[in-house]
């Protein structure tokens, strides 16, 4: 099972690459790195909707540095791992309930023979709101979950119950495999950089453009019904104030203060109900903050080494490294 590199974006040494199955039999592509030495454990990178290993490299070279093994892999239905629908574009699930089988698979292959403990997972929009989901029923495997922008409800929708209603009356009427309306087949990395949601540094969005140029297959197009109307079924689940208060894996929560593709407001409620966790917002950065500027990317490690690897339970590291960000606020003008 092959990586993808292209000269903007180098493959860190050390890769090892290998296909898995869930218990369902789909095959997800999964990889690891193993860093010099001894590691001070494992962290589990769980993309986003549409993402793919690939687009991780950076952060995962950052990783390594910090002396952590670190494992990637693709969700079912996107990068490299099997589709749950014949034509490849569509973005499908039929529940996120799916995901999890993904995460049990990856941690059974990968994980348990492969990896040294503690366990750590760094979630990122779709892939965070999987963890929170699988951290509520009691079931993570995980010591700590550093989560980016995650997926508790969408930005900017005007009528989200209606929107709601009519996702799963679609649904129900045999539309599930069909793109949302307006979709398309290509992938939004193909738009200009000029008006995009996710990240204002063009380096790097013509960097993760420029692996989907070369390797076409790595990428899918909008979602369809049926992946809207699960992931609208599970962000009802998040809107429960009683939710967030069984998550009990201990969590930190960074929010992006431009945020324009999830609910900023939802995650900061959601966020700030939860036992063991923490809220964090990056002032002016945008959706992708492990694609931002490194101004942004700066204050998000911050965070993240006073986290992790950290204690059980223990969480007044974060007030830290908030402290720090709330005093850069200041400095506006820098960062626009």
């Amino acid at each position: 099972m092959e990586l993808i590199q292209t000269p903007d974006n180098p493959m860190p040494a050390g890769a090892v690459a290998t296909s898995l199955r869930a218990v369902d039999g789909l095959s997800l592509r999964v990889s690891r790195w193993h860093p010099p030495g001894a590691a001070a454990g494992t962290v589990l990178i769980c993309a986003g909707r549409a993402e793919f290993i690939e687009k991780y490299f950076e952060t995962i070279g950052d990783l390594l540095k910090r002396g952590l093994t670190v494992v990637a892999f693709d969700w079912r239905g996107q990068g490299l791992s099997d589709r749950e629908l014949d034509n490849s574009r569509k973005g499908h699930i039929d529940d996120f309930s799916l995901y999890e089988r993904d995460l049990d698979a990856v941690t059974q292959q990968a994980l348990e023979p492969f990896c040294p403990r503690p366990w750590f997972a760094l979630g990122h929009s779709m892939g965070a709101a999987v963890l929170l989901a699988q951290a509520r029923r009691g079931a993570s495997p995980f010591e700590r979950l550093a989560l980016l922008g995650p997926l508790i409800g969408v930005h900017g929708l005007r009528l989200p119950k209606a929107s709601r209603l009519l996702a799963e009356a679609l649904d129900t009427i045999g539309f599930g495999g069909a793109f949302v309306p307006g979709g398309r087949s290509t992938s939004a990395l193909t738009k200009p950089f000029d008006g995009n949601r996710l990240t204002s540094d063009e380096s790097r969005y013509r960097r993760n453009a420029g692996v989907v140029a070369a390797a076409p297959g790595l990428s899918i197009g909008s979602p369809t019904i049926g992946w809207l109307n699960a992931a609208f079924r599970l962000m009802q689940q998040f809107a429960d104030p009683e939710y967030p208060r069984r998550v009990l894996t201990p969590s930190l929560v960074i929010a992006a203060g431009d945020e324009r593709v999830v609910d900023g407001q939802a995650v900061e409620v959601f966020a700030t109900r939860l036992k063991a966790g923490r809220h964090v917002v990056i002032p002016y950065a945008r959706h992708e903050i492990l694609m931002e500027r490194d101004v942004f990317r700066q204050q998000f490690w911050a965070a993240f080494d006073a986290f992790i690897p950290g204690a059980r339970g223990e969480l007044r590291a974060i007030e830290t490294a908030q402290g720090w960000i709330e005093q850069a606020r200041g400095k506006r003008a820098v960062w626009r």
